[in-house]
């Protein structure tokens, strides 16, 4: 990817629901041309979509848990995602490397919620679990386009990366 769809990317991961207008002044380039780049950046699969950023005290979900799975039976077909799929509460199912084969990182109310959880997830996968419960989340969902001053400079356009038809006039 070139640098200045790379700083767009940048931009959005940090602000999702900044303006092209916005964007635009960020990059240099013009309002029309950055809605091509950005829409091209989906059309390529590189902008997936937009999220809200959801305050999950408020919420009244509060307790994060990760739980690490590992199926009783290490022969049977790897369908654990498929099998969970259905549970709200899980939030991400990430395959590992290690002794378990899935980390899941769910959101409930209360610890009695959690134990329910755990019991719907040993049943439906045929796994046993191991958790940890997230004390204080000090950060979350930093991405690694993140606006960090090094990486700003380093994302910077070239003269090279803007064509005649981006500049705003």
């Amino acid at each position: 990817m070139e640098a200045l769809d790379r700083r767009i990317v940048q931009l959005l991961a940090g602000d999702g629901r900044m303006s092209y207008t916005d964007l635009g002044r960020s990059t240099g380039l013009s309002t029309s041309a950055v809605h091509q780049r950005v829409r091209r950046l989906e059309e390529r699969g590189v902008i997936r979509g937009y999220r809200a950023v959801v305050d999950y005290e408020e919420a009244r979900i509060p307790v994060t848990a990760l739980i690490s799975i590992t199926p009783f039976d290490p022969a049977a077909p790897d369908d654990v995602p498929d099998r969970l799929r259905h549970i709200p509460a899980i939030d991400s199912c990430f395959s590992v490397a290690g002794e378990e084969s899935y980390v899941l990182k769910v959101r409930v109310s209360g610890p009695g919620e959690l134990e329910d959880l755990l019991a719907a997830v040993r049943a439906a996968a045929n796994v046993t679990t191991r958790t940890t419960v997230v004390l204080s989340t000090p950060w979350e969902d930093r991405s690694p386009l993140s606006s960090a001053p090094e990486a700003t400079a380093e994302l910077a356009p070239t003269a090279a990366d803007v064509t005649s038809t981006d500049r705003v006039p």
